[in-house]
């Protein structure tokens, strides 16, 4: 137990001394270990570090000067990735620390869009694997393959794709593992999910993207992606394994293509903590800023009428959430609640009439006869319904024309209008043009980052700055998995997403300074916070609702906060205590997620 942590007893708690096992170079080019010339005098002296190392000591602050000097001499984003690639497997701690004191600005190298460049071009810059790469005409070797990353306790969170429908750019096969590794990587920044604790997984199975087909040095399944019956067991046969062999493992589901998105999530959502960031993340995140907007406008759910112009994952998952806490809010079924809401696609308006809607693009179809003599595209349905709130997720850049988006302030006093699509050039408009067609007035989020707005907005034409929140997810979804995680919730359900949702709202400066010039959403910069506020409000639902199955929560809120801080890893270097390897835990030898280290469980079954 940590001296003078009430929670230091906790198998999560990750302060005080760390065991260690390692010595010498192993010890070095161990990630999870290392800390390079910060080794102290002593440990250098207990490892046998002292001739591997130059003599000088230094702290953890002045490495990360040196690696952030590093960084800043690469020539292009995709470079910076790669540095940081790197410097990820040789010093996690270094890694993480040099993420945090730099993340506004090293938020966009490390996830949308330069990931998604790294992702293109996963096979050429390809240096070492990180991640479990199963494939679909090898289903029986899934649970082994799966087995060797660890024990039944060892597996926290599990980050899985098939490559589908990748941050915008489609199709990108086995590159997809490195969406799994990015979105871990914000768990640990974000949430303190531990780094030693998560595991990276891509279901190859096959591409349709001809480019990688065509590419001799593509590293995937060079054959066209392969659906139906044989996927649908592919995917059950992984599921099932990591829920025997990671029994306490959430499962984030991510970039699935449209038409499996939802599926798969239906499927597995009343049986296991499962989640998918595209669908309930996206949503998640976008309603909590629509909450703050209308608070702005002193309006409430139940006057919300919403067009959302992109009809697909994240469309639809918009869609969903804001249904789901209309119908709370005023105690409706959720088909009346979907009355509220208007999607539109490549047809046009959703209506009954439209062929090939997905069952969850059905439910907010609209009937046929109300649209028979009526024209279905953006502009004309502004017009017709009057919204007060217009969704972009439909990555066709510059669709919320001028016109649009006039026809839309003419109806109402301040509209609320969220192009957000990724990345950054397949956005539906730019914040500047937004306020300036709306001399001030629209309340605006966007998917990326953008700079404040300066125009002649305020009192008798005085120039105001108005700033920009950004619909990040990484201030939803990460919060959400630490609280289903140290809760280990059996389910993740309805009313967990909207607890999480209201406590991103609260912590936005809009809602927290009372300013209709502040963003909706609160910044990266205080995410951590953020995933406190959220995994509490996730805890403590999950409490309620019967589905936690961990024992002595802190039923306090400043208590239950403590404990949820003593459980998220953070990046220090913590004093290092050798233990002699024979009985020692398998972190303490560094064994953590080390292929090979453990007794293959499908051994012991055929025995």
């Amino acid at each position: 137990m940590v001296e003078g942590s009430k929670f230091g007893h906790l198998p999560l708690s990750a302060k005080g001394p760390l065991e260690c096992s390692l010595r010498g170079t192993v010890l070095l080019h161990h990630q999870s270990f290392n800390k390079g010339s910060a080794f102290t005098k002593e440990e250098r002296r207990d490892f046998e570090l002292a001739g591997l190392l130059p003599q000088g000591i230094q702290t953890l602050e002045q490495q990360v000067r040196r690696a952030y000097d590093q960084y800043s001499s690469r020539h292009d984003d995709l470079a910076k990735n790669t540095f940081l690639t790197s410097l990820k497997v040789q010093n996690e701690v270094l890694f993480f620390k040099l993420l945090q004191d730099h993340l506004e600005e090293m938020f966009s190298i490390i996830y949308t869009p330069t990931e998604g460049d790294a992702i293109q071009n996963y096979s050429r810059i390809f240096r070492r694997p990180e991640g479990v790469f199963l494939n679909i005409h090898d289903e029986d070797r899934v649970y082994h393959d799966l087995s060797l990353w660890g024990t039944a306790e060892e597996i926290d969170y599990i980050v899985v794709t098939d490559g589908e429908e990748i941050l915008g750019i489609g199709d990108q096969g086995c590159g997809g593992v490195l969406i799994s590794n990015a979105k871990l990587i914000l768990t640990t920044l974000c949430a303190g999910i531990h780094p030693n604790r998560v595991l990276p997984v891509v279901l190859d199975c096959g591409t349709d993207n001809e480019d990688l087909l065509n590419d001799d040095l593509y590293l995937g399944l060079r054959e066209k992606r392969i659906r139906g019956e044989k996927y649908d067991n592919f995917v059950d046969t992984f599921v099932k394994s990591a829920r025997e062999l990671y029994p306490k493992a959430f499962i984030h589901f991510e970039d699935f293509g449209l038409d499996n998105a939802r599926r798969l999530l239906d499927k597995y959502r009343p049986e296991i903590p499962c989640f998918n960031d595209d669908v309930q993340g996206t949503g998640c995140v976008t309603l909590a800023a629509i909450m703050a907007a209308l608070h702005i406008s002193k309006l409430g759910l139940s006057d919300l009428r919403l067009v959302i112009f992109g009809a697909g994952t994240a469309g639809v998952g918009i869609a969903d959430q804001v249904r789901d806490a209309i119908a709370a809010e005023r105690g409706i079924s959720a088909e009346e609640a979907a009355k509220q809401i208007w999607l539109i696609d490549k047809p046009g308006l959703l209506t009954t009439g439209v062929d090939k809607l997905s069952s969850a693009q059905r439910g907010f179809a609209r009937p046929k006869e109300e649209w028979t003599d009526k024209k279905t595209d953006l502009l004309d349905v502004i017009n017709e319904v009057k919204p007060n709130a217009l969704i972009g997720t439909s990555t066709v850049p510059k669709s919320f024309t001028e016109e649009i988006v006039r026809a839309m302030a003419s109806h109402v006093e301040r509209p609320i209008i969220m192009p957000l699509s990724n990345p950054t050039r397949l956005h539906e408009a730019v914040p500047a043009d937004l306020l300036a067609w709306t001399n001030g007035k629209a309340l605006v989020a966007t998917g990326s980052p953008f700079k404040p707005v300066k125009g002649p907005w305020g009192a008798d034409g005085a120039e105001i700055e108005i700033e920009v929140a950004e619909c990040n997810n990484s201030v939803v979804f990460p919060g959400i998995g630490l609280g289903s995680v140290l809760s280990r919730t059996t389910r993740v359900t309805d009313k967990m997403l909207v607890a999480a949702t209201k406590a991103v709202a609260q912590m936005g400066p809009a809602l927290q300074d009372n300013r209709d010039t502040a963003p909706l959403l609160p910044g990266v910069d205080i995410v951590r916070d953020v995933s406190v506020r959220v995994a509490r409000k996730v805890i403590q639902t999950a409490v309620e609702e019967g589905v936690a199955t961990e024992d002595s929560i802190p039923t306090d809120d400043d208590e239950l906060d403590e404990w949820i801080r003593e459980q998220m890893w953070d990046p220090i270097y913590r004093p290092l205590k050798y233990v002699p390897a024979e009985g020692a835990s398998r972190e303490a030898r560094g064994e953590l997620k080390v292929v090979g280290s453990v007794e293959r469980p499908d051994e012991a079954r055929e025995a």
